[in-house]
């Protein structure tokens, strides 16, 4: 026969460790999670099984009560949970030598509540309100600082990618103290706080902040969209009536219609002036002298500018390849939308994408009669797939891109282009030695090539850069 003896409550106690207590409670607290964890999978089965059959026999509403049910159940483990981790803080804090148990302990806690939010994230009928309302970043905020990288949070690698901040590969920082490219994931609103209250310390129902240019800096560092709502945009204070369309895409506006701050010019003439101030992005320093420097664009060819003239494409020349076809398009670039101007004398539509890099590019645009969209490079375009017969980018994606966020700018382009629809490169530029780099970037596509041209950039003596133009046409991938 087996026999068992049993310890005194004294011999016990001499047994046990110096912390068998806490770990003996910590053990049973595991045990508690995990059955209850049990009982939670049991409640969900039966849960199912419940509301199969209430679909069978309509006893909808003792559905709901178990659905409730469980929601309560998931609150209260969630909160138990909640608690244990902070005594185990304050255990660990009273006894150091507790650590490496403590951190096993809470990392297991940490599954288990992972599990059990998601639980409860997954049930129809919860309440809007959460137990946890911490931002999943916070949740690894120790780890952000250990890394300093916010994609180390993911585990997929294209969204880690997608999230990791895009160096400009001159290595140089643009006006607005950028020396990257930021993703719009939101993550970058929670490293520029700073900015961001800034920004949104507002009076609601009043005239907005004349901030712009705050606004702006935070869409390029990748803190967008922008959450500010609730106040009304300031308008010029002497605002005239736009020109009739018949006249409003090749004259200058009414100086009037300024309401822009933060610029050297204040008006559009002295936008215009090749005599004022410096005006706005170098690489469209020009761009708002309508007459001399915009109208010949696509038109003809400039012999006088020996740095790019083998290297355009005309308009009448691109909408050949398909004619009739190109009813409706995108210009990504900088400028005031001359080339939408243009292709409007076409009968084609064509969405200006700009932001307002040092000079006002989109009042401009809007006061020519013409469309403009403010976003960033780094925004995916607000177009559904396969929709748009155009895509034209001229002198802004160059070689100062990283080479994957070209890959996403380029699979963007491919969603909302249609099949067979055209993809412009106009006057892309780069530096020699990283040619055949961005040339396998655009190949990547298999579009079938209409146009096609590389030619050196003389614009400079040092020989090291070239421009690359081409027309491409997007395949029908039925597949």
């Amino acid at each position: 026969m087996r026999t068992f003896s049993i310890l005194s409550s004294e011999e016990d106690t001499a047994i046990m460790p110096k912390h068998n207590g806490k770990t003996w409670r910590w053990v049973y607290c595991s045990i508690f999670t995990l059955g209850a964890f049990a009982l939670l999978l049991s409640f969900a089965s039966l849960s199912k099984f419940s509301t199969f059959k209430s679909f069978l026999v309509k006893e909808e509403p003792e559905g709901f009560r178990n659905e409730e049910m469980i929601g309560m159940t998931v609150k209260i483990i969630i909160q138990k949970i909640q608690q244990e981790f902070q005594s185990l803080r304050d255990e660990e804090q009273e006894d150091e030598s507790l650590s490496a148990f403590v951190l096993k302990e809470s990392a297991f806690l940490a599954d288990i509540l992972g599990l059990l939010e998601s639980v409860e994230a997954s049930l129809p009928h919860k309440q809007t309100t959460s137990i946890t309302t911490s931002h999943p970043l916070l949740k690894a905020k120790k780890q952000r600082q250990q890394s300093g990288d916010p994609a180390d949070y993911f585990l997929r690698e294209e969204i880690r990618k997608y999230v990791r901040i895009k160096p400009n590969r001159l290595k140089k920082q643009n006006f607005m103290g950028a020396n990257g490219t930021f993703t719009s994931i939101g993550h970058a609103c929670f490293d520029m706080k700073e900015e961001l209250e800034e920004y949104m310390d507002y009076d609601i129902g009043d005239i907005c902040n004349d901030d712009w240019k705050l606004a702006q800096r935070l869409m390029v560092h990748g803190c967008d969209p922008l959450p500010r709502r609730r106040c009304f945009a300031r308008a010029p204070q002497l605002y005239s009536q736009p020109f009739p369309i018949s006249e409003s895409l090749w004259k200058l506006p009414d100086n009037r219609n300024v309401r822009w701050s933060q610029y050297r010019c204040k008006n559009f003439s002295c936008l215009a002036s090749n005599t004022s101030a410096r005006k706005g992005f170098f690489k469209c320093a020009d761009c708002f002298n309508l007459t001399h420097h915009e109208m010949p664009r696509w038109m003809s060819l400039d012999v006088s500018d020996t740095s790019n003239q083998t290297c355009d494409f005309l308009i009448s020349d691109v909408l050949q390849i398909k004619p009739g076809e190109i009813r409706i398009g995108l210009d990504f670039s900088v400028g005031t939308g001359t080339f939408a101007a243009r292709m409007r004398e076409h009968n084609v539509t064509i969405v200006s994408a700009t932001i307002n890099l040092g000079a006002p590019f989109n009042e401009m645009i809007a006061l020519r009669g013409l469309v403009p969209l403010y976003l960033t490079v780094n925004q995916r375009l607000p177009f559904f797939d396969n929709t748009l017969d155009l895509i034209h980018t001229t002198r802004f994606l160059d070689g100062w891109i990283d080479f994957v966020l070209l890959d996403f700018v380029l699979y963007d382009w491919d969603r909302v282009l249609r099949p067979g629809g055209l993809l412009w490169i106009d006057s892309f530029f780069c530096l020699k030695q990283d040619l055949d780099d961005y040339l396998e970037a655009f190949k990547m596509l298999r579009y079938k090539k209409h146009m096609w041209v590389v030619v050196p950039k003389l614009d400079k003596n040092d020989d090291q850069e070239v421009f690359f133009s081409a027309v491409l046409e997007k395949p029908p991938r039925p597949f």
